[in-house]
């Protein structure tokens, strides 16, 4: 499996803010930056055939060709057309392909549809990026203080927004191997990241008033704002994740056939849906096996249980006789030390509703439609997954899915009140 590319940090640790910096180091750092995670991009894209880049497996998910073409569209849309004298659109087909969800940029192809675009292949999107590729690092060379100031700020969220896509590459070629009945593997050598085990199972929650949001210099999304205070109450909250050994136990006590362990809407969707176990669980001659990115492998009792939905994490902490942590209680956890595999596991789900921060405002114009609008009927995941790029992941990261979606790396931790 590609080695995950961060923003690479300057001596002390962190980001160069930019503020702060002087508009000749932002250049080579952004430049350079640019060029690292576009080439993560293409790496994770570089194990799979152009047969598989096409492929859609659901609505949710999109063909990693999509992927690879719409944050290309992004740079060109938000940075070159703006701000690059004379560029032009590379194809004028792409916008409306590869657009997703921004009604300010223009007209868009319908999202469950993606995986019928046999064409432009994964070829003609490669030469799409390196075109705009070359016209991003042209623009960031030439610049003068007036453009980098300008420009800096979108290279940034282009980047971010680049890193998730990587993410969501990942997790949707499982997706698509998945409906394979050959289970084939992205990368056979891959194994999931262990936890750290401590001999302390719980950790106690400073109960009063915290602050939470996102603080620095460092970069966040809008929906990281604004600061705020909380309140906790006395709570302990479990250092490690939910392991799959736990989940078996949870199943054979009659988990997914106890209608009083679930939300009215969760039990609607286990009989819905056929639920018997985890998403990607099979069995075979009585023994549980998992489809992951190394193929079809047998459950590993000791790794955190993993592709479980809102519901069925709710479900189990009852069935626990314990919570799941809010986003909040998650946040102080973090920034306290309390858990051990808070990052690059598992997303964990949360009990808090996506919504917004007091006194948030989204940005004007189409950037402003990338969090703000989807503040509903969604719930908070926190941390990151094994499929995170490195850097992308801090204590106030909100990630936020339907209860129901569980083709995402999403487990759980648990907490406990006196």
């Amino acid at each position: 499996m590609p080695t995950a590319t961060s923003l690479r940090k300057d001596e002390t640790g962190h980001l160069p803010p930019l503020a702060k910096a002087s508009w000749q180091r932002q250049r080579a750092y952004w430049s350079d930056a640019f060029r690292r995670v576009r080439g993560e991009t293409e790496a994770r894209a570089g194990r799979l055939s152009p047969e598989d880049q096409v492929v859609q497996s659901m609505p949710d998910t999109s063909p990693t060709k999509w992927h690879r073409a719409h944050v290309t569209w992004f740079f060109e849309t938000f940075l070159l057309a703006p701000h690059a004298p004379g560029y032009k659109i590379y194809d004028a087909r792409f916008p409306f392909l590869f657009n997703s969800y921004y009604v300010a940029a223009g007209p868009r192809h319908a999202r469950p549809k993606r995986g019928l675009i046999t064409r432009p292949n994964a070829e003609e999107v490669g030469a799409y990026r390196a075109h705009v590729d070359a016209a991003v690092t042209a623009l960031i060379e030439q610049a003068d203080e007036e453009t980098c100031a300008k420009i800096f700020p979108i290279v940034e969220i282009g980047l971010h927004h680049e890193q998730q896509h990587q993410e969501l590459l990942l997790t949707d070629i499982l997706h698509v191997f998945a409906q394979n009945p050959t289970n084939p593997a992205y990368d056979p050598d891959w194994t999931m990241p262990q936890a750290q085990p401590d001999k302390d199972a719980f950790g106690n929650l400073p109960s009063g008033i915290h602050n939470i949001g996102h603080v620095g210099d460092g970069f966040h999304f809008d929906n990281e704002k604004p600061v705020h205070p909380v309140l906790l109450q006395p709570a302990r909250i479990e250092r490690h994740l939910v392991t799959n050994m736990l989940w078996l136990e949870f199943m054979a006590d009659g988990g997914y056939t106890t209608p009083a362990l679930w939300l009215s809407d969760g039990w609607t969707q286990v009989q819905a849906e056929g639920w018997d176990g985890p998403g990607y669980w099979q069995q075979i001659d009585g023994q549980w096996f998992a489809m992951t990115l190394a193929g079809l492998q047998p459950v590993d009792l000791a790794s955190p249980v993993c592709h479980v939905s809102y519901y069925e994490a709710d479900a189990f902490a009852r069935w626990a006789g314990k919570h799941l942590p809010t986003e909040m209680e998650w946040e102080v956890a973090a920034r306290a030390g309390l858990m051990d595999d808070a990052f690059g596991l598992v997303w964990q789900w949360t009990r808090s509703a996506y919504a917004p921060y007091p006194g948030y405002r989204a940005a004007p114009g189409a950037l402003g439609e990338y969090n703000g609008k989807f503040m509903i009927n969604q719930m908070v995941l926190r941390g990151s997954s094994l499929a995170t790029p490195e850097g992308h992941a801090r204590e106030s990261y909100r990630n936020f899915f339907y209860p129901q979606a569980r083709w995402q790396f999403t487990g759980l931790r648990l907490v406990d009140y006196p």
